[in-house]
This record gives C-alpha cells, sequence and structure tokens, in this order.
C-alpha cells in the first residue's frame, strides 16, 4: 500500500506533547521503525479517502463550511483532514490501534517512504496470488465432490455394436486375403550349422509346394524342414527338387491332403501400376499381408550371397513396392484377382538390418512355373544359354560387351564375336551384362530370340544347360 499520509516518522513537538527521550538503540529503533510502519499502512488511510460507503472515492458533496470539526468527530464522508484521535476504534472494521496512546507518528524519509511503499505492494500481491490459487483449488476440488456419480455422458457410456464380420462387403484386399492366404505356408529350416525360415506356396492339393532355393538351401544336405499351413496344422516337408540358378525349389509336405492350391495368373500380362497383394511370413509372423503396386518390369536383379543363396545369380524380376522383408521369401505376390504372378525372391536396402525400404524382386511366375515343373518330374531344371562371357571392360558404350564366344555355341553359329556389344533382345533393350543375363534367363532352352548386335539384327536359337 502506498503511503501517502503525510505522517511523520518522529513526532512534532507540541505544547501538549509527551517529553522527549533519548534516541533508541539500533535494534530499539528497528522494531519502532516496524511499528510505525505497520501504523501507517493498517491505519491512516490516504489523503482525501473516506470511511465508511463509498471508502476510495471522493465525497458526494463538499464539505460543510464553518469551523473545523474536531478530531474523532468528523462525518462520514468528510475529507481526513484530521484523523481520529488514537485509542478511537476506527469505523467499518479498520483495525484498531494498541492500547497505549501513542504521538502520532511523523512523515518518514524519502528512502524509508519507498521502501515501505514497494514492500506493501509485494505483500499484497502475494498474498493476492496465494488467495487465488487457494480459492481456484478449492472450487475445483469441491466441484468434484459435487460430480454425481455414474456412466460417463460420452461414447464410452454407450455399449459397442455387436461383432458382424458380415455387415459390411468384403473390400478388394480383404476378398484376396481370404482367398489366398490358405495357400500360404510358413517354412521352417534347419541346417547343420544354421536355422532360418521364409515362406512357400501350396502347388497342389497332396502338398506340393513352391519357394526359393535359398530359403530351404540349409537342409539340403541332412537337415530338415518343417510346413506350418494356415489352419495352424504342420508337417515335415521333403525337397523334391532345386535350381540355384533360377533359385526355386520344390518340396513336398508329407501325409498331407486337401490342401488349397494357389490360381496361376500370367506374368506378361502384368502393367506397371498395377495393384499388387504379398503375402508372407516376414521375420516369422505367418500369414501376414501387403499391399502395393508393380513399380517395373523386367527388372535386372544379381541375387548373391546377401540373399542367402550359395551362388549369385541374376533374375529378370518384376519390381514392387508392397512391403517384403526377411522372411517373405518364397511367398506368393498376386494380382487383385488372388491369382499368382510372382514369387517374392528379394530386396534392396540402404543399411544392414536388411528392412524392407519398397524396392521388392519377385521372379515372374512364367519363369518359375517352367522351371517348377521339371524339378517336379526330375529334381532338376535346365536354363537357357547364349554360349557367350560377358567382358568386364570393354568399349565404353551403353550395352552388353561381348568377352569370349563359346566354339559351337548358340552365338557361335549364329556369327557373334568378341568385343561386339548387344544392345536389345527381341523388343527388350540391354544397357550391361546384367539386362543382357536376366533377358536370356526370361526365355526357355530352344526359344529363338533376336539380338540385336552392333546395330544389325541377329536371329539365335537358345541351348539349354542342366542346373
Amino acid at each position: 500500500m502506498t503511503d501517502t499520509s503525510g505522517a511523520n516518522d518522529s513526532p512534532a513537538p507540541t505544547a501538549d506533547a509527551p517529553p522527549q527521550h533519548a534516541p533508541p538503540e539500533p535494534d530499539e529503533q528497528d522494531e519502532q521503525d516496524e511499528q510505525d510502519d505497520r501504523t501507517v499502512e493498517h491505519r491512516v488511510p490516504p489523503s482525501g479517502w473516506a470511511y465508511g460507503p463509498g471508502a476510495g472515492m471522493p465525497p458526494a458533496t463538499p464539505p460543510p463550511s464553518g469551523p473545523p470539526v474536531p478530531a474523532g468527530s468528523a462525518p462520514y464522508g468528510a475529507p481526513f483532514g484530521s484523523p481520529p484521535p488514537y485509542g478511537a476504534p476506527p469505523p467499518y472494521g479498520f483495525p484498531g490501534p494498541p492500547t497505549a496512546t501513542l504521538p502520532p507518528p511523523g512523515p518518514p524519509p524519502p528512502e524509508a517512504r519507498r521502501g515501505r511503499g514497494l514492500g506493501a505492494i509485494a505483500v499484497v500481491a502475494l498474498v493476492t496470488a496465494l488467495l487465488g490459487g487457494s480459492v481456484g483449488g478449492v472450487v475445483g476440488y469441491e466441484a468434484a465432490l459435487r460430480r454425481p456419480p455414474g456412466p460417463s455422458t460420452g461414447v464410452l457410456g454407450q455399449p459397442l455394436p455387436p461383432a458382424d464380420p458380415d455387415a459390411a462387403p468384403l473390400a478388394p484386399v480383404e476378398a484376396v486375403a481370404a482367398r489366398v492366404l490358405p495357400s500360404v505356408v510358413q517354412l521352417q529350416v534347419d541346417g547343420a550349422t544354421v536355422s532360418g525360415e521364409g515362406s512357400g506356396i501350396v502347388l497342389g492339393a497332396d502338398g506340393l509346394l513352391l519357394t526359393n532355393n535359398h530359403v530351404i538351401e540349409a537342409a539340403a544336405n541332412g537337415g530338415r524342414v518343417v510346413a506350418l499351413f494356415h489352419d495352424g496344422t504342420s508337417a515335415p516337408a521333403q525337397i523334391v527338387g532345386r535350381d540355384p540358378s533360377s533359385d526355386l525349389a520344390v518340396l513336398r509336405a508329407q501325409g498331407v491332403s486337401g490342401l488349397t492350391p494357389v490360381a496361376l495368373g500370367n506374368s506378361d500380362s502384368v502393367r506397371v501400376g498395377q495393384q499388387v497383394v504379398a503375402f508372407g511370413a516376414p521375420l516369422g509372423l505367418g500369414g501376414t499381408v501387403t499391399t502395393g503396386i508393380i513399380s517395373a518390369l523386367d527388372r535386372a536383379v544379381s541375387v548373391g550371397e546377401e540373399s542367402g543363396a550359395s551362388e549369385a545369380t541374376v533374375l529378370s524380376a518384376l519390381q514392387t513396392d508392397a512391403a517384403i522383408n526377411p522372411g517373405n521369401s518364397g511367398g506368393p505376390l498376386v494380382d487383385m484377382q488372388g491369382a499368382l504372378i510372382g514369387i517374392n525372391s528379394a530386396i534392396a536396402t540402404t543399411g544392414t538390418e536388411g528392412g524392407s525400404i519398397g524396392v521388392g524382386f519377385s521372379i515372374p511366375i512364367n519363369q518359375a512355373k517352367r522351371v517348377a515343373e521339371e524339378l517336379e518330374r526330375t529334381g532338376r531344371a535346365t536354363r537357357p544359354v547364349l554360349g557367350v562371357a560377358l567382358a568386364g571392360r570393354g568399349r565404353a558404350t551403353n550395352g552388353a560387351v561381348i568377352g569370349q564366344v563359346e566354339p559351337g555355341g548358340p552365338a557361335d553359329q549364329a556369327g557373334i564375336k568378341a568385343n561386339e556389344v548387344v544392345t536389345r533382345v527381341d523388343d527388350r533393350p540391354v544397357t550391361n551384362g546384367n539386362e543382357l543375363v536376366a533377358a536370356i534367363r526370361d526365355h526357355a532352352p530352344g526359344d529363338r530370340v533376336t539380338l540385336t548386335v552392333d546395330g544389325r539384327q541377329v536371329p539365335v536359337t537358345l541351348g539349354g544347360q542342366t542346373g
């Protein structure tokens, strides 16, 4: 509270003033100052203020003229030129004075007035803040106590709708999943020194399965493979045949019947941007379904030891952004009718974790079907060959540079020479050696293809080699 009373710390001498005493000691002086402070702040209203109703406002009418009113008998609304005598109770609840009658205090020095005024403001602000917080806490607590008990008034108070899987028609991906999942198998593989897992596809009701060679290769020499089916049953599986060059293998689950074979599609009809669905057991999570599109066709992919294969191979693959992770290998990639168009086989990654970054590769079913048929019949598969070795370095050009030509082989018979450059197989562009290998692998032994070699068209009949 700002001190505007004009009171002094030391009383002015008057005729009736009590005798003066020696100044008190420092401690007594401090105590006297604090008492004076309290007297000024609590008992002396500022000049121009009035007691009673409308306190803090100037009087409604000017004070009456005439002789001054004796101290302590000023009417309500009169200015406080003369404060009431000490010992008289102030009106309207102002705190009373101490019992002893003291002389009226004089005005404090400027420094003391400033210090007391700021201190009063700080004390008032602090008390106001504490009272405000206390009032808010009490109001909130009492409001919580007054809240009637009972159920929630929001959606939590409403019952859940009844479970009805047939309440809405199946969405396209749901329909594909319902059709394909019974044809998806999770494979657990134990080898002599390593173990792994992957996925497979049911080709026959009697347990014929298709997967990648790199999934089951660890069990090829004395290991074991267990097939886990969608209905929760399991059975041991034997390797019927495998082909590392195409990264495909055929198995047969033992003692099973009545399985649901997958429906075959035609990978030659696949288009870029077409929606697809991938199935498998990534990271051992069987029955996983992911969706995406076909990102590219005829993608030449070199698959080596990073995929688990014992030898490098080049695939002519479908590229998809459907999430494929370790464990998806050997699982189906299907179109929106649920028809098999590819076998998930490889992914591209940017780190050592090996997780999906949306760049996955699947072997087209048209290639896989031919190889699987041979593996089922004979346990081995043949692959198409051109009869050339590619040059690691050669002419700085766009294409595949021929390094050596096998005498009597298909390329030699067609007149192709070393150091020539192949830029196309039929209507498929070739920009490097891997793309030439992938383009040849996309055919079967005995197929007749036309190569563009140094700008001229060269017909070639492909040979065959058993893997």
